[in-house]
Order: C-alpha cells, then structure tokens, then sequence
C-alpha cells in the first residue's frame, strides 16, 4: 500500500504547506480535584479542584495538529470579547497558529467547555456558548477578510461543530472562494449541514453522523456511493472508531482498519484523522493512502490519556506497518 520512501517523501513536504481552518473556536477547560465526601446541601460528590487547565478545542485543535505535523495552520473563527478570547489567542501564538483571522464579537461570547473530572473520571461538562447561526453581519466579517488571501493557502479545512459559523449561508460562500483559487476543501461535517458541503475533495463524518442522516439506509455501501455522487464530493470517508474507516473514491470502496494497540481516549481522533488526511493529500498521496496514514495516526493518539495531536515523530512509527 505505501513504501518507507513513499511515507518519508510525503511527511517531509508537509513543512511546506500552509491549511486554512475555518470552523468553530472553543477552550476546553478541565477542573481537576479529589471526591472524598458529599454534599449536605444535595446527594452529588463535592469536588475539591486542585488543577485547572484550558486547551484549544473544536477547529483549533485541527490547527493544532497540523501545527505538531510541521505544516502552517491559520484559523478563521470568531471569540468572544472576554478573558477566555485571549486566553485562546494567547494559546494559539505559542503553538505557531495564525490568529490572522481570530475576529472578536461582542455579541457572542467564546465557547468554553468544562469539564469537572475526579480520578480520571468526568463527572459533569458545563457548556457556555450561544449556537445559533452567525448574523448576516458576521458572516459578511469573515468572507470579506478571506476574500483576498485565501489564495494563499494550499487547502481549505471546514470543521463544523453546529455552534453557528458554518451555516447555510456561510458553507457555499467558503466552498465557492476556495473553487475559484482551486484550492481543494476538506469537510469535517455535523449532520446538520450535510447536504450543503457540495463538490469538495473529501467530506468525512463518523459513522453516527452517517447513519443519523440516513436513518432508512438499509445497505451502507450503496447509499454510501450514491450520497457521494449526490454532493458530488471527490471522497467520501466514514470513520467507524475502532473499526477503522469506510474510503469511497471513484467506484472503489477501500476497508481501512485502525492500528492503534491499546485504546486509552477517543476523544480529538477526528480532528487528527482530517488534519492528517489533508496534508497527504496535498503533498500529492493517493485518496488511500491519505486514508492510511490518517487512521493510522488516529489509532495512535487514541493510545494516549486524554486530547494529544499527533505529532511528525508519532506518525513515522507507521516505519514498521509499511512495505520496504
């Protein structure tokens, strides 16, 4: 399927690649403490938090894996006018992401995701976000700061978490800019907008997302084929977690299986299977061997406790799957 020379010529031209994210922006926060009594006040455990830490979530952490790949992120989003905005800002500097096309809304605040967890177990998320589509006004902000730089990018991520960027009026806009450069566009999707990513060069739910929007399908790789041709995208790829991923290209369906040892997290896989997927296909590697690579570093950051991008040097312990 793929040469050690074949894999080391394509990771060494990833430093070369500039990937636009456009997608939602989100801080994970996580509370960490000790549950040792109970609430007098209601039966739930008190959680006495002893560490706080916050990480780049939803697009970001896309931009973060092409950053740990050696490529040149640049996130397009909006944050909130508030301390958790710069937060992020901040985060994204120090991990050599473009914060070019961070725009601030006053009207919005940053979505933060928290999480309460106690002996490596959640116990509750706390979520603050408004989800509904952006404004007209907003949309307009960041097609107009695209509109004349988005020909600097060699690919067009969309990652879409339904939280309102990526909307039916926003979704043709993005596609249509990056047609007219020809620069290619990957799709994270939610089955919210599924039938608005149309002719990108691959589009990648999960396969919940699938079945959610086709809950009659009776034979998967038929209505696979035929929702293909239907938003007429390139490529098509299912990832089924631990069963590995589902690549339709052309009237080929390819079974790709995970490589992951022990699975710890799943938790960020898709953000890494795209990011991955992405940078080998534009430096020039097949749809399959592009879906290779991409599940097998989602299997090896899913090895890992908690939110890990892949890494280049993580990636190259693919050395003993591939043919000498």
């Amino acid at each position: 399927m793929l040469s050690r020379n074949r894999f080391d010529l394509l990771s060494s031209l990833f430093s070369d690649k500039k990937i636009l994210i456009v997608g939602d922006i989100m801080l994970d926060r996580y509370y960490f403490g000790k549950t040792e009594r109970m609430s007098p006040e209601a039966p739930v455990p008190v959680v006495d938090i002893d560490r706080v830490v916050d990480r780049l979530g939803g697009s970001l952490n896309v931009a973060l894996n092409i950053s740990t790949l050696g490529a040149h992120p640049t996130v397009c989003g909006i944050v909130g006018d508030d301390t958790e905005g710069q937060i992020l800002k901040e985060k994204l500097i120090n991990n050599n992401i473009s914060t070019d096309f961070v725009l601030t809304a006053t009207s919005r605040p940053t979505t933060v995701k928290s999480r309460i967890i106690s002996k490596d177990h959640q116990l509750v998320r706390m979520d603050r976000e408004i989800s509904e589509d952006f404004s007209k006004e907003l949309n307009s902000k960041i097609s107009k700061c695209l509109s004349h730089t988005i020909s600097d990018f060699d690919a067009v991520i969309l990652q879409d978490y339904n939280k309102g960027l990526l909307n039916h009026q926003s979704i043709p806009l993005f596609i249509e800019m990056a047609s007219s450069h020809d620069i290619p566009v990957y799709v994270d999707p939610k089955h919210t907008n599924f039938d608005l990513y149309t002719e990108v060069r691959l589009f990648k739910p999960n396969i919940s997302e699938f079945r959610n929007f086709l809950p009659d399908s009776t034979d998967f790789e038929n209505d696979a084929f035929s929702f293909s041709r239907q938003i007429k995208s390139d490529i098509l790829m299912i990832t089924k977690g631990a069963d590995g991923a589902s690549l339709f290209y052309k009237d080929e369906h390819y079974s790709i299986s995970t490589k992951a040892q022990n699975v710890h997290d799943v938790s960020g896989a898709g953000d890494t299977v795209i990011s991955s997927f992405c940078l080998s296909d534009v430096c020039g590697a097949s749809p399959e061997e592009s879906a290779f690579l991409s599940n097998f570093a989602a299997g090896r950051v899913c090895e890992e406790v908690g939110v890990v991008p892949v890494t280049l040097e993580m990636l190259k312990e693919i050395h003993p799957y591939l043919d000498k």
